[in-house]
């Protein structure tokens, strides 16, 4: 995370796989995600403004479901594997 006085702060995350990205929050409470490559760290290559709904709909997007409703189509999926074998059986 960086200060950048008078604009905001950044953000910046590189994946495994090494891509960098980065998201400005501006003081106006703006995002603008940013896109890297590799030749240029400082600059990046793509920019993409977002309204604050439109960033709660992009980080809901990457967000993992919570473990209780994975479990839970876990338990789902095996029932329904239960009752196809049980059926096959008879």
């Amino acid at each position: 995370m960086h200060t950048i006085p008078g604009t905001g702060t950044v953000h910046h995350y590189e994946t495994r796989r090494g891509h960098r990205l980065g998201v400005l929050i501006d003081h106006e409470g703006h995002r603008t995600l940013m896109i890297y490559n590799g030749e240029d760290p400082d600059s990046p290559r793509h920019t993409i403004e977002l309204d604050r709904d439109e960033a709660d709909q992009l980080a809901q997007l990457l967000q993992d479901p919570p473990i209780v409703d994975r479990i839970t189509e876990l338990e789902r999926r095996l029932a329904a594997l239960e009752k196809r074998l049980t059926s096959q059986r008879r």
